[in-house]
């Protein structure tokens, strides 16, 4: 028998002495007054030794206890932090203490009630009259230093790793704070939040494949959102000046540091607007986050220090030709798209002269520290943009790169129906040559234009990029609590509750 099975054995027999206790060892409720952080706060003027009338009822979960005889210190540990409860011989009933020794253990959830006080060592804490068992925990929590230092344990049972690792916890915290600021300053600049649909008979909006399911009430195939932009476009039509949306989006693509197939963005769409117009909106959401963050608008990312004060503006071709000294604009087939492609080591099966632009940035755009705006892509490459005035080779386009991550994608959005059809049946033949990121036609969103939408800027952000960049993480994984994770080797059961056919086959040899 391993030392967890001895534990699992010794709490399962604690709960059983509790049951017939008549004692319940997870409650239904408890009437929690204060958390770690607001104690920490009220009182952080208290002086070592100096003790209060002031009485604390407090809950969490204990992740620390230390018996040294006639007096106890656990460390219990809630969504705010973690503050010390003490149990004393003759200060606190002789029943709390008995209590606690018998029956909690590290990982319970318990509430306390108690006088506030600071120890001798300068640590506020609560001395304990009254404990309360909240929920049993039966599996003991991993070792401090040893237990869960495995990336993929951790990302697989991040409940574990909240609670072994607080600074994750304060990257979704900070998380939070960035979505609350993005709410306000669209409110603030006078855009209503809508809802889009999931679940889309015709995908579009960007260059993705998509997740395709089936609707059994209409018997048909439909597809998971790759991006809202068209319906978001429909309200401008109907009429709304200015709309975002926060929401999901799912794309069956590669999963790494910087992509996780079901992600969240914010979508706007500014009508009377173009991309010069949603470059300033952009930048100044972004030193509003960063103040709200940090109070200023510099900060560390990566050992790089960002500046979110100043802006480099650069044209994608000529970004190209800076830092890979190649002149895309003598590129005319496929083909040579191709040499170009495999000669920088990119597979060239899927290369036509319309993406390689697109595969090249790859190559370079982690060198894109400094906030820099890439602008005026070939109009290849923007079936839904408007071409820039003066040279229709190009699209009026930006992307926003902060330490080397790619953070947004924006147009001066196309509103003639005319070309839009026109771009969406070229995206058709780069579907037939092979280009699975294509987009297909939506007639309904041509018709739809075809009654009028005001010249407008779209803004589609990378919520995580953001975080990733703000929190100073390196992974997109770590910023999403549950990331997609490839399925471990279990029993998996289809929609009947039968095991997968594969497993079968492979369970009878």
């Amino acid at each position: 028998m391993t030392r967890q099975d001895e534990i699992l054995k010794e709490r399962q027999e604690k709960i059983k002495k509790l049951r017939k206790k008549k004692a319940e060892p997870y409650a239904y409720s408890f009437s929690k007054k204060n958390n770690s952080a607001e104690l920490q706060e009220r009182f952080k003027e208290l002086e070592p030794e100096e003790k209060t009338r002031d009485e604390a009822q407090i809950a969490g979960r204990i992740i620390a206890v230390r018996d040294i005889g006639g007096i106890i210190f656990a460390k219990l540990q809630d969504q705010q932090g973690k503050i010390q409860i003490v149990f004393q011989d003759r200060e606190s009933p002789a029943k709390e203490i008995e209590f606690f020794k018998e029956y909690i253990d590290i990982g319970d959830f318990a509430g306390v009630r108690g006088k506030v006080f600071r120890t001798k060592r300068g640590e506020l804490s609560i001395l304990a009259d009254k404990i309360e068992l909240l929920s049993k925990s039966i599996l003991p929590l991993p070792e401090k230093w040893h237990g869960l230092q495995d990336k993929e344990e951790r990302y697989r049972k991040r409940y574990l790793d909240l609670i072994m690792n607080p600074q994750v916890k304060e990257v979704f915290v900070k998380r939070e704070v960035i979505l609350q600021a993005i709410r306000e300053f669209m409110k603030k600049n006078d855009f209503i939040e809508v809802e889009t649909p999931i679940l889309q008979a015709v995908y579009g909006g960007a260059n993705a494949k998509p997740f395709k399911t089936h609707c059994d009430a209409f018997d048909s195939d439909v597809y998971l959102s790759i991006a809202p932009e068209l319906y978001l476009k429909r309200c401008l039509v109907g009429g709304f000046d200015r709309v975002y949306e926060i929401t999901k989006k799912f794309r069956n693509e590669g999963v790494d540091r910087e992509h996780n197939p079901e992600h969240m963005t914010i979508e706007w769409y500014q009508a009377y607007a173009d991309y010069e117009d949603g470059m300033g909106l952009f930048s100044e959401l972004m030193r509003l986050i960063a103040q709200r963050l940090f109070g200023k608008t510099n900060f560390e990312y990566q050992g790089n220090n960002i500046d979110l004060s100043k802006w480099k503006r650069i044209p994608l071709l000529d970004a190209i030709k800076e830092h890979l000294k190649i002149d895309l604009s003598k590129v005319k087939t496929d083909q040579e798209a191709r040499k170009i492609a495999y000669k920088h080591g990119i597979d060239p099966a899927n290369i036509t002269k319309i993406n390689l632009a697109e595969e090249l940035l790859k190559l370079f755009r982690n060198k894109l520290i400094q906030p820099t705006f890439l602008t005026d892509y070939p109009i290849e490459m923007a079936p839904l943009t408007k071409s820039k005035r003066g040279d229709e080779t190009k699209a009026e386009i930006f992307q926003p790169f902060v330490g080397g991550l790619e953070l947004a994608r924006a147009y001066s959005e196309l509103n003639d129906p005319v070309i839009q059809e026109k771009n969406f049946k070229e995206q058709e033949k780069e579907r037939k040559l092979g280009n699975k990121e294509a987009m297909p036609t939506d007639m309904d969103f041509v018709d739809a234009l075809k009654y009028g939408m005001p010249p407008a800027c779209g803004v589609g952000i990378g919520i995580e990029r953001l975080v990733m960049l703000f929190t100073n993480q390196s992974s997109i994984r770590d910023v999403i609590l549950f990331p997609f994770m490839k399925p471990q080797n279990s029993v998996q059961m289809n929609s009947d509750g039968y095991k997968n056919l594969k497993i079968l086959k492979r369970e009878k040899g």
